[in-house]
């Protein structure tokens, strides 16, 4: 296989893909919508979209569009699809576009694929640990999959999720195996996503891959996408000297992954023979509290601001998830490289040569709060 297609290849993700694939020789085809929303208002300015001149064929163009994604599947071998709306909160409100971009637009490539002949052999679908909602815990009984906390609870002040009979649990990494239970719109699509592909690839006899990844940053993120997660919001806040307002109690963790590790999943996904019709966790491995990420942003930035820990909450949001890796060492050989630190420290010396940028991170609060999904 040397002739790949990436939906939604001109963002964070795909751009840094496309350059990876296209060293190592490949025909890299990209389509992708230049949303606003990742580009900017004038994508002849996005660092994103002019890092994959020369490394990729171009389309502009969307992978609901039967017409254009077809005229972009045409003597592929591969296909790996990132094109996605992101963002938790936003998805929340976004019901019927998110549906329509993300399982749609899936439901689109599998037809055509279905229904035309083809030689693509193999199809990845950029999952998400969204998907897990609160991810695996240990109880008193063993392993406890905690469903979404509520408002009573958190307008309380407990976040900890609990058994269903109201004990303290222990979290632990979530694993391929744990429940599918996912609290926000974002993650309903991305479940039904990989769903789709690997049923209907196995069906057709193409090697269908769901990866779910964590919490992926580094170097060209969007710093004025609102929706892009905490790494960039804070970062850019800190650039502007803004105070950042943590929510829950700042106890709330994440598995931030680097994206040079993404990527190398992604590309051992690509190839290798045992990842067919597998679902396969890409993270780190680690959790990182937003306290532990605010403190460490304005240490390395060289910038301190006011922190305040409000006890808001959005409605969707998950308290902890955290990758188990095992299967991915198994299937993909696939070992991070990157610790927190390390990652962190080389998307902050980028974010320092971008400098403070415009962002609209309030208003998106002020979205959130008029529809009652931040408390």
């Amino acid at each position: 296989m040397k002739r790949v297609l990436i939906t939604g290849g001109a963002g964070f993700i795909g751009s840094n893909l496309a350059r990876r694939l296209h060293a190592d020789g490949w025909q890299v085809t990209v389509i992708d919508t230049l949303s606003p929303q990742i580009h900017t208002s004038d994508p002849s300015n996005s660092s994103l979209f002019r890092s994959i001149e020369g490394v990729a064929r171009f389309i502009h163009g969307d992978v609901t569009d039967r017409v254009q994604i077809m005229a972009a599947m045409v003597d592929q071998d591969a296909i790996i699809h990132l094109a996605a709306e992101t963002g938790t909160g936003q998805s929340m409100y976004q019901i019927e576009h998110y549906t329509r971009v993300n399982v749609g637009g899936t439901a689109l490539m599998l037809d055509i694929l279905a229904n035309s002949p083809t030689i693509v052999r193999r199809f990845i679908v950029a999952s998400s640990r969204s998907i897990y909602g609160e991810g695996k815990y240990i109880g008193s009984d063993g392993p406890v999959y905690p469903e979404s906390r509520s408002v009573a609870d958190m307008e309380a002040g407990i976040f900890e999720p609990r058994s269903s009979r109201g004990e303290p649990l222990r979290l632990t990494a979530t694993d391929e195996a744990s429940k599918i239970s996912p609290s926000s719109v974002y993650g309903i699509t991305k479940q039904v996503q990989e769903q789709l592909v690997l049923t209907v690839c196995r069906a057709i006899g193409i090697a269908g891959v769901a990866l779910r990844y964590q919490n992926v940053y580094g170097p060209g993120q969007s710093l004025t996408n609102p929706y892009t997660g905490i790494l960039s919001i804070f970062s850019n806040l800190i650039m502007n000297d803004k105070p950042i307002n943590i929510f829950e109690d700042g106890k709330e963790s994440r598995d931030f992954v680097f994206i040079d590790d993404v990527v190398e999943a992604t590309v051992l996904a690509l190839t290798a023979p045992d990842a067919a019709h597998q679902v396969i966790n890409v993270g780190s491995g680690v959790p990182i509290d937003v306290l532990t990420v605010a403190a460490a942003l304005q240490r390395l930035l060289g910038t301190y601001v006011d922190v305040t820990i409000s006890g808001n909450f959005r409605l969707g949001d998950i308290r902890h998830n955290y990758a188990c890796l095992a299967h991915a060492r198994r299937i993909l050989g696939f070992e991070p490289k990157f610790d927190f630190e390390a990652g962190l420290t080389r998307f902050c010396e980028w974010a320092m040569a971008q400098g403070p940028q415009a962002s609209d991170y309030d208003g998106s609060l002020t979205i959130l709060r008029a529809k009652g999904l931040l408390k």
